[in-house]
């Protein structure tokens, strides 16, 4: 009944990968036994047939003529991308026997596994992999490259990644992008907004570039990097300060207003117009129109908690919705994540209790280029999967040293030769999720999906899922959490009591309906997750972790007496690296790109379209200048993690430094500086 990749033509229901908070339903169009169109779904009821350009592009990934194909192993140096084809059974067995030299003569922890999200299916990032290095004994890599500050900020606030029902949007009659170009990462955010539009909402962008969204707003407002917690505590002092506050809510669904009132009395309005940039006047006129507007809604974005002072940002304006009570309005609040309503049995999926030593030492992904060059018991091998930190890693020319490494011992599992592939000694062809069975939970909407097999597995493609059950093998792991199929595991994940809003939801139901709503209630009211069960404004889980119990603006760090900060933003037709190597887009992208003030520009000798050398004390990189007034003096922007193309030097992580956010763990990709000259 569900053989789709069996059969040749006609049309058929998937699922978005990408690690995008939209997670669209598809519709595959086959002709042949091959994908020849790929459009949205109508039916899906909040994506309703809308897709991005990255997708309605995919089968120009998918049977780009580069995709690897079948298994193969280094013959020339690192980094040289010289490989010759070898068998399953040989690459099975070179990874195997080597690991267990390794794990004889230097410990399992000499291991490590890199993955992200490359592929958002449920399995496929987070399942049989998970067993298979806790059963190993690797060591474990903490991934915090992208959520984690802003997640921690925002479970001080409101104790879980809940937020606001997207659908609800269309009821708001302000709705602020806060730091987030959704009309690039978060498209149909945007097309709710813009229905709110129509019945009467006010769009404000902030942020520190007018990208597309920012032409979009009805207003847009400028900020300096790293600075909104600053704008957010300005905007409270004006609340208290004209009583536009909803005393009542507060009294009953938060706890510590009262010393949050007597706090931002230290952010008057020319002192924040002073660190923010965003003038007296405009200060006041933003806080007013929210402090009387209602519904009111606030979407966080990603890129604010990319600061040094990420996490406690977000924790700063996820209190704003509480103080004029947008959480009990049909559209009022704000979204940085829904994770938390989709929350599966990850226990029983991953089995964590497979680790032996409790003990085992575990790496930030952000300092994997510490992690391989200055650990004193050196990573000896690298499993990378479903992502590429050659390119994406912070400190890039710190990560691309250490993959050099002749004692290092690579694998990777990909669609593509990438960069990181390049230095690694064996290549195994990775299938893509229209080739895979498996479940998805969107991080924004209340859907669960379901991917069937579309298509057969190009080549002599896996899954991550089979690699792993293969490796496990290969080990002599007999448990039989190693042998379960896919279907076993989604029916295992899904089984999770402690989540009500999924007790409806089973693999034989997703298998039948493609997708489901989880049975999701309101906020508020209700008892939150936080330790008092309510809105947290003041935080003394805060004050024991060793932070100010109250929201708080501390600025970034300025590493080097540089006169730019830099902020690496995503663009339009990439998703991080993924797309940067297919030709289609990059067409659509066109170039790498840095944009940078008319001031700046000036004062520098730099004129519109100029070739011009970005760079610090960690690297450089070669872009082409955009000038103009959509970004501050004092900051620049590049969109877009582009290929390490012959000729080119624009790898913008090799900028990025590695240190780690306030909380979480998280990157500070938007904190570092740089110069900018003229080639």
């Amino acid at each position: 009944m569900y053989a789709y990749k069996d059969q040749p033509d006609g049309v058929f229901p998937s699922v978005c990968s990408l690690d995008c908070p939209d997670q669209c339903g598809l519709l595959v169009h086959k002709k042949n036994g091959r994908i020849v169109k790929v459009e949205g779904d109508p039916d899906h009821p909040v994506t309703k047939g809308s897709i991005c350009n990255k997708v309605r592009n995919i089968k120009e990934r998918l049977y780009d003529e580069k995709r690897l194909a079948y298994p193969m192993k280094r013959v020339g140096k690192k980094g040289e991308g010289r490989f010759e084809r070898i068998t399953w059974e040989e690459a099975l067995e070179a990874i195997t026997s080597r690991w267990k030299e390794l794990i004889e003569a230097d410990g399992p922890e000499s291991i490590l596994p890199y993955s992200y999200y490359g592929n958002m299916g449920v399995l496929n990032s987070e399942s049989m992999d998970r067993r298979f290095f806790y059963r190993l004994g690797a060591s474990q890599l903490e991934r915090k490259i992208c959520q984690s500050a802003g997640e921690a900020g925002y479970r001080y606030t409101m104790g879980d990644s809940k937020g606001t029902n997207p659908e609800d949007t269309v009821h708001a009659k302000l709705i602020i992008f806060w730091g987030v170009n959704a009309v690039s990462t978060n498209m149909h955010q945007v097309i709710l907004a813009q229905k709110a539009r129509k019945n009467g909402a006010k769009i404000v962008v902030i942020d520190v570039h007018q990208n597309q969204t920012g032409k979009m707003a009805d207003w847009f407002i400028p900020i300096k990097p790293g600075t909104d917690a600053a704008l957010a505590l300005g905007i409270m002092h004006i609340l208290f300060t004209e009583h536009l506050v909803d005393e009542d809510f507060l009294r009953e669904y938060t706890v510590g207003f009262e010393e949050l009132r007597d706090h931002v009395v230290q952010y008057d309005p020319e002192t924040v117009a002073q660190i923010t940039g965003v003038s007296v006047d405009d200060l006041y006129t933003l806080a007013r129109l929210y402090g009387t507007t209602s519904p009111s809604f606030i979407r966080i974005g990603n890129g604010l908690q990319h600061h040094d002072n990420g996490g406690m940002c977000i924790r700063t304006i996820a209190c704003l919705p509480a103080l004029t009570g947008q959480w009990l309005k049909r559209g009022g609040g704000a979204i940085k994540g829904n994770a938390g309503y989709l929350a599966f049995n990850s226990d029983a999926l991953q089995r964590p209790d497979f680790l032996q030593n409790k003990h085992t030492r575990r790496i930030n992904m952000n300092q994997i280029g510490r992690a391989l060059t200055e650990l004193k018991q050196p990573v000896k091998s690298m499993f990378v999967y479903s992502t590429n930190p050659a390119v994406v890693a912070p400190e890039g020319n710190k990560v691309r040293k250490g993959l050099e490494r002749e004692d290092l011992f690579l694998v990777v599992h990909d669609l593509f030769l990438t960069e990181t592939a390049k230095y690694a000694d064996i290549v195994l062809p990775a299938s893509s999720s229209y080739e895979n069975t498996d479940f998805f939970t969107s991080y924004w909407h209340h859907f669960v999906q379901i991917q069937q097999p579309v298509i057969g597995p190009y080549g002599e493609s896996k899954s991550n899922v089979d690699v792993f059950r293969l490796l496990a093998q290969k080990m002599g792991y007999e448990e039989p959490e190693f042998r379960e199929t896919d279907e076993e595991m989604i029916d295992r994940a899904l089984d999770y009591p402690e989540n009500p809003f999924m007790k409806h939801i089973d693999y034989t139901s997703l298998t039948e309906k493609q997708f489901i709503r989880a049975d999701v209630k309101p906020i508020l009211p209700g008892k939150l997750l936080t330790p008092s069960g309510k809105i947290e404004l003041y935080s003394e889980k805060m004050k024991q972790d060793g932070y100010p119990p109250l929201p708080t603006y501390v600025s970034i760090k300025q590493d080097e007496k540089l006169p730019y900060v830099f902020i690496p933003a995503p663009n339009h037709n990439f998703l991080n690296s993924t797309f940067s190597n297919n030709e289609k887009h990059v067409q659509l992208e066109k170039e790498a790109r840095l944009y940078m003030n008319v001031e700046d520009a000036k004062a520098a000798g730099i004129e519109d379209g100029d070739q011009v050398r970005v760079w610090n004390s960690r690297g450089e990189c070669r872009l082409t200048v955009s000038v103009g007034i959509g970004v501050l003096p004092g900051a620049v922007i590049s969109q877009g993690l582009w290929a390490d193309a012959p000729g080119t030097n624009q790898l913008v992580n090799s900028l990025t430094p590695d240190r780690l956010s306030d909380m979480g763990g998280g990157a500070v990709f938007f904190s570092g500086r740089v110069n900018v000259v003229k080639e």
